[in-house]
């Protein structure tokens, strides 16, 4: 798919009537390093894309800024009304190889490095810092794009950053989730040889059920799943390990998760009530190991993605995301 925005400016997105969006070129990784990989997968440079929605606050307290997760995009408008109507404006990333970033011979969602989609992030903070100078800039993030958003703001804890983390569902830990990764040594070895190797593929039940209730693109958030290559899980393990060794994020953080944890299977009774793709006690013990400022809340009847959970579940993490932007400065 060709992204629907030009490098000249914004253009109406293809897929939200009313939106806008723009590509940008992506940092390109350096030959012969890990991430060159993803290049070579592609073919092609990088682009990564930033929707806006029709409308935002006449005198915003501050900018949002969206970042999805594996095997997603943004499509999600009822959250960037719930920012904008609390007076915040609002950007989203569809970072490379995903959503309005993918393109013909790219394999969605590959990254063979972290630093790639980070340094995607980093071109979207910047584009909001230029389009709103000296308001706060929040970061928004879900699963894998919360565990990059993570270790991006710790990269960034000794300049200017976000000025606060919001991490919906954080992709912290590999264990009990939906990609049983192999023993780590083994990995490495295997994402050094073969890194774009499969090493787990299945159907998203959850994605499934989510489509049933959302209207999104099935071929961009495929129900389907998106095949775990050996390169992606290894940079998500180093990743997850950089976590469990403890960051320094010096701005404030929300970590939300859902209250329980459920199977991941066709027509299962948990699909629209706990998180089916993350073990939400692992999110829960390494909390305390991102920063010094972190809160944490807890959605009774929360799915994966908090946003996208039914209407009292929905509220009750919308508001409290609410109550944290109203601290931010």
């Amino acid at each position: 798919m060709t992204s629907p925005g030009t490098r000249r400016g914004w253009s109406p997105d293809t897929l939200l009537a009313g939106y806008e969006s723009c590509t940008l070129p992506g940092w390109v990784p350096a030959p012969g390093g890990p991430s060159a990989r993803a290049v070579a997968a592609g073919g092609a440079a990088p682009l990564l894309t930033l929707v806006r929605p029709p409308r935002a606050p006449e005198a915003p307290r501050g900018v949002v800024v969206h970042l999805h997760g594996y095997n997603d995009y943004f499509f999600a408008t009822h959250l960037a009304d719930a920012f904008v109507d609390a007076g915040w404006a609002f950007l989203a990333l569809d970072a490379r190889r995903a959503g309005r970033s993918l393109r013909p011979g790219d394999l969605p969602h590959y990254q063979g490095d972290l630093r790639e989609q980070a340094s995607d992030l980093s071109r979207a903070v910047a584009v909001a810092r230029r389009t709103w100078p000296g308001l706060p800039v929040v970061v928004h993030a879900h699963s894998t794009g919360g565990l990059v958003a993570a270790l991006w703001a710790h990269a960034h804890r000794a300049r200017r950053g976000a000025d606060a983390v919001v991490l919906d569902s954080p992709f912290l830990s590999s264990e009990r989730s939906w990609v049983r990764p192999l023993e780590d040594g083994a990995l490495r070895a295997l994402a050094r040889r073969r890194p774009m190797q499969v090493v787990a593929s299945r159907p998203s039940w959850y994605a499934g059920r989510m489509a049933e209730r959302w209207d999104f693109d099935t071929s961009l958030k495929r129900p389907q799943g998106v095949p775990a290559r050996a390169g992606w899980l290894a940079a998500v393990r180093a990743g997850q390990a950089r976590v469990a060794r403890g960051l320094r994020i010096r701005v404030p953080v929300l970590v939300a998760r859902a209250a329980r944890s459920g199977a991941d299977v066709v027509d299962g009774a948990d699909l629209d009530t706990a998180d089916t793709v993350l073990d939400v006690t692992t999110i829960a013990a390494l909390v305390p190991r991102l920063g010094a400022d972190v809160r944490e809340v807890v959605v009774d009847g929360g799915v994966h993605d908090l946003a996208l959970s039914r209407a009292e579940p929905r509220t009750a993490y919308l508001s409290a995301v609410r109550d944290f932007l109203a601290g931010v400065r």
